[in-house]
């Protein structure tokens, strides 16, 4: 069994992370009643949680690439990568796939769209445009080439995942290449990434006033008296989210070796990051560090994550099918199971171009309908509303999914150090 070394300056002191769990809670419950008292004035903090998310998401993409470089190119077989990238895709598509059949079942079996009987119009229709973007498009081709950066530069400059991850992994397969003459190079850019993850824990100081502006907006803009006639979907998207996190990956946990509850745990300061911000983007760094002190190997949590980000989004997942199927049940649009079959196997793709940021599921949900056509995509307006606290569930499903995802594949790859995983989520909690 490999032993993984995680720097010190990577490890999350307990004392600090202690102290930002609470003041990420204490923000969360502050912004919820800002919200309820001057929701005017609450719906104006959402520059707080959008400037948070934006520093964080600053530094993804150096982190990423310094990560996967010097992973990959400290490796000693290249074989390994390879390995360790084929069994990461094919644990992805089966628990998307599990994700996406799941919120199908669910939503066909509650039916919380039955008897809405809402007939779609042209102001609906221009609602959804305005908050998915006029002429926004999305198919296989596009997102395929999406994934090829413009220029070296350009691949940092967008602030995609994707893009980074394939220049980093041609990088780092170059870098190999080299042997000794490129080591000078190589211990530049891990240098590079412990600078980085020191601007992360900087950074993290903003949390609480992120989560407090995105918690107050969220309430302040959208109320929660206005929920009550959707509150049938919402609590079956959020059952079915736990459903998934403590049913399926409970039970993939449990054949690799761990408890779901105690990882859950393990990682609930993020969690609560997640519930505030609406962002699993957000707490990428902090993932993969926490992930490294559980005993994943740095390559191994390098190339999974990233990689995690657009191809295993498991509660994306789940809120496409779910929602796609409440549209056609509350606009009376029939949708037997061979058209079901049919979303199913475009879900299957369009989901992949998701990204872990706040609306997205949002838009790739409206591109889907388009390209079925068999569900109006104006009728999209009726969850115009409660889209953004099912975000929250969303974003929780996808931190979990992806963090349990790389566990996993690190034991297939037998690059988990076993002992390390047991001891440290057996700890007491702080």
């Amino acid at each position: 069994m490999p032993v993984v070394s995680v720097p010190e300056s990577r490890v999350v002191d307990r004392a600090r992370t202690h102290r930002l769990y609470l003041l990420v809670i204490t923000a969360i419950v502050l912004g919820l009643v800002f919200g309820l008292v001057e929701p005017t004035t609450a719906a104006k903090m959402k520059p707080l949680g959008d400037g948070f998310i934006k520093l964080v998401k600053m530094t993804i993409a150096p982190l990423i690439f310094c990560t996967v470089v010097g992973g990959i190119a400290g490796m000693k077989s290249m074989k390994a990568v390879g390995k360790a990238g084929g069994l990461a895709i094919l644990y992805f598509e089966i628990m998307s796939t599990a994700a996406l059949v799941l919120g199908l079942v669910i939503v066909n079996l509650v039916r919380p769209g039955a008897g809405m009987n809402v007939h779609p119009n042209a102001e609906d229709a221009s609602a959804v445009a305005r908050f998915t973007g006029a002429g926004h498009k999305l198919s296989t081709v596009d997102f395929l080439l999406d994934i090829i950066p413009d220029t070296f530069v350009g691949a940092f400059a967008r602030g995609e995942l994707l893009p980074v991850l394939v220049l980093a992994l041609l990088f780092g397969f170059a870098l190999h290449g080299t042997g000794e003459r490129g080591q000078p190079i190589l211990d530049l850019i891990e240098r590079l990434g412990h600078v980085v993850f020191g601007i992360v824990g900087i950074i993290m100081y903003a949390a609480p006033l992120g989560a407090f502006g995105a918690m107050a907006f969220t309430v302040g803009q959208y109320g929660v008296g206005t929920l009550a006639s959707l509150g049938e979907l919402m609590a079956c998207f959020y059952a079915t989210c736990l459903l998934f996190v403590f049913g399926v990956l409970g039970v993939v946990a449990r054949l690799s070796g761990f408890s779901i509850f105690r990882f859950v745990r393990f990682i609930r300061d993020e969690l609560f990051i997640v519930l505030g911000t609406s962002s699993s983007e957000s707490v990428v760094p902090r993932m993969m560090a926490r992930l490294e002190a559980l005993g994943a190997s740095k390559p191994i949590v390098g190339l999974v994550i990233p990689a995690g980000y657009s191809f295993n989004l498991d509660g994306t997942s789940i809120y496409l099918t779910m929602a796609a199927v409440f549209v056609a049940q509350a606009t009376n649009t029939p949708l037997d199971l061979w058209h079901q079959a049919e979303l199913l196997g475009i879900l299957l793709l369009t989901s992949k171009g998701a990204a872990g940021v706040t609306g997205s599921g949002f838009i790739v949900l409206a591109a889907t309908l388009g390209a079925v056509g068999d569900v109006p995509v104006a009728g999209l307006a009726v969850i115009l509303g409660i889209d953004r606290f099912m975000s929250e569930a969303r974003a929780l499903t996808n931190v979990v999914g992806n963090g349990v995802a790389t566990l996993v594949v690190a034991r297939w790859c037998n690059e988990l150090d076993g002992e390390r995983l047991r001891e440290t989520l057996a700890a007491p909690g702080d």
